[in-house]
């Protein structure tokens, strides 16, 4: 997928910040208040060295007025709590920074493409959310103050240096800009640093996400070393990263410190000179040195937020990429309802990527109400074209049509409400049954509806042996529950939102023979009036089918009904062959036609005449089992 951002140079500057934390609207007025407070404290801590000065002078405690007294004891206090609710403020505007952004990759993650996801880790997003936003946050809750209350320090204290005497001044100015001509470089190199480890972060979140979402297979597969091995790689690499980031950290504050000492012992010497020549008084350099410390220390400080807004830069750029990522498009011209007709590819192509087509010219219609099952080969792009009709991608070539209309002409939502779609592994989220089987639907479904699907889909029998009942929790991806309980869970959600149109993947496949043949009488319920389509690799499940299509390597080969199939095209033959024991082609070996039709529940009954009985959807009666 193009993304305008990914081509951003390094070190863009900090642009990419401002206008990340501009469009978060963060509040203006309580940032403003925050920073005035924490200027406020800044200058009433400038007006203590002229006081200590009057003091060293000879200013005696006892000329000092109660008055003085008070008022010097106020401004230490309203210091104090300037500094205290200046602190809160920036942590709350912080917070709702970070709140923001976190809402904002959060609508963008659930409004993103699939193929956004193809190409990008979960893990990777997940980091985005958390490691990155938490820059931001510490960037403007704990350093953005420092911005301009050092600032402040700093040009107050040397304009009153100016003031008490200029020649010592300036012999700060001989050693500061030094110093900076190392930093600036040294932040430079923290920026590629930071960078780099917001990366590898992001890999290693994704590679933790990867293995423990998927334990089992790593334990059943006997990975455990393997996995150790690619975890432990991430860890050594965000250990190189953060030496690195040491050692510039290591270069920084000595630096710093020396800086600090230097100018001391510079001022200290040559102050004690003037003093001795009679040109400046002990306060004046007392107040030199106190002020000195302002100026040192508000300069560290900017070291440590020029330090962080390297970091913040590497982190709003990728927030900016994934803001950035195209959309699906969820607007419409009209809305759906499923009454405009048949569903009609036409010349419908497709391919992941530019030049590689994975469907080539499908061209056929799906009648309302009638069954069409897709048959062929493995990786002949039967789930990539139940992609399309889902719309997660959109077609490279053709369309396709319900009715005359292009599916791509109503809206995203209208579209995929008409569909039901039960799959192979029918995933279900954390929660209890009863979460599930609502999952997806804008209202509220009664207890009766419930019931009514879940008996519909057989799943009633087994809830109920539950301790919990409907409120029983399925655990991660549903692994408290077998496969067929998953299958009849799934079925009855689909029965629940009551869909035009029924895409069934493979949904029997990983059963074993009872609970597939329960699984297929829940199915016949809920194909029931419902336009089906069928992705099989069994043929036995589908040889009553209103409509086969073929599919080998992204084309139609053939498609038709079962006999016409099995007389017009070679390799069907060979499947049928194969797979249902015949004999002579065309001629069906006995018990052939069972399938979608015909079922055998677990307890050893049938529906008695071997044909798919005729159960009513929801809002009728449940029939008996």
């Amino acid at each position: 997928m193009n993304n305008p951002t990914t081509s951003r140079p390094q070190g863009a500057g900090t642009k990419p910040f401002l206008t990340l934390l501009k469009e978060t609207k963060p509040s203006y007025g309580l940032l403003a208040i925050a920073i005035g407070l924490s200027m406020i404290s800044t200058l009433v801590g400038l007006v203590i060295p002229l006081f200590t000065k009057n003091l060293v002078d000879g200013f005696s405690l006892a000329s000092v007025s109660k008055l003085q007294i008070a008022g010097i004891a106020g401004a230490f206090i309203a210091q104090t709590i300037a500094a205290g609710v200046s602190i809160y403020l920036l942590n709350y505007v912080g917070q709702k920074v970070v709140s923001g952004l976190r809402d904002r990759l959060w609508r963008k993650f659930l409004v993103l493409p699939v193929s956004y996801y193809n190409d990008n880790r979960t893990g990777e997003s997940v980091s985005r959310m958390t490691n990155d936003t938490g820059i931001i946050k510490t960037l403007v809750s704990e350093h953005l103050s420092t911005l301009f209350t050092g600032a402040v320090s700093i040009i107050g204290s040397v304009s009153v240096l100016l003031y008490l005497n200029w020649k010592m001044t300036l012999v700060l100015f001989t050693v500061i800009p030094l110093s900076a001509l190392i930093l600036v470089p040294l932040g430079r190199q923290m920026y590629k640093i930071s960078k780099g480890m917001q990366d590898e972060t992001a890999s290693f979140t994704a590679t933790l996400s990867g293995v423990l979402s998927e334990i089992r297979l790593v334990k059943a597969s006997g990975a455990e070393t393997r996995e150790y091995e690619a975890g432990r790689k991430g860890i050594m690499n965000l250990l190189s990263f953060g030496i690195r980031e040491g050692k510039i950290n290591a270069m920084i504050s000595p630096l710093v410190s020396f800086v600090f000492m230097m100018l001391l012992v510079v001022i200290i010497g040559y102050g004690g000179m003037q003093v001795s020549a009679g040109v400046l008084t002990a306060g004046e350099l007392v107040a030199f040195i106190l002020y000195l410390i302002q100026i040192i220390m508000p300069l560290t400080q900017l070291t440590t937020f020029f330090t962080q807004i390297q970091k913040a830069k590497g982190a709003s750029e990728r927030i900016i990429e994934t803001l950035a990522a195209e959309e699906e498009q969820y607007a419409g011209s009209r809305e759906a309802n499923g009454a405009e007709g048949p569903i009609i590819l036409d010349n419908v192509s497709f391919g992941y990527k530019s030049g590689e087509l994975v469907l080539k010219q499908l061209s056929f219609r799906m009648l309302p109400g009638q069954v069409t099952a897709i048959v062929g080969p493995s990786g002949g792009g039967k789930t990539t074209l139940f992609s399309l009709l889902e719309r997660f991608y959109q077609p490279v070539g053709g369309r396709i049509m319900l009715g005359e209309t292009p599916v791509s002409e109503f809206s995203l939502r209208s579209w995929r409400s008409l569909i039901g779609y039960v799959s192979q592994d029918s995933p279900l989220l954390a929660g209890t049954i009863k979460e599930n089987l609502g999952y997806g639907l804008e209202r509220d479904i009664s207890e009766e509806e419930m019931r009514q699907a879940a008996a519909m889909a057989y799943a009633d029998g087994f809830i109920d042996e539950l301790p919990e009942g409907y409120n029983t929790d399925v655990g991660e991806r549903g692994v408290k529950l077998s496969g067929g309980q998953r299958q009849r869970i799934a079925i009855a959600r689909a029965l629940l939102r009551n869909p035009k149109i029924l895409m069934l993947d493979e949904a029997t496949s990983s059963l074993d023979s009872q609970s597939e043949a329960v699984v297929q009488k829940a199915l016949s319920n809920l194909m029931a009036g419902r336009t089906t389509i069928v992705i099989a690799h069994r043929l036995a499940t589908v040889v009553n089918a209103d409509q086969i299509v073929f599919m080998e390597k992204g084309r139609i080969t053939g498609s038709g009904r079962h006999e016409e199939l099995l007389e017009d095209h070679a390799l069907y033959r060979e499947f049928a062959t194969q797979q249902l024991q015949m004999n002579i082609p065309g001629i069906e070996a006995e018990g052939q036609t069972r399938g979608i039709e015909e079922v055998t529940v677990a307890n050893g009954q049938d529906t008695g005449s071997g044909r798919r009985p005729a159960y009513p959807r929801i809002g009728g009666s449940i029939p008996e089992s």
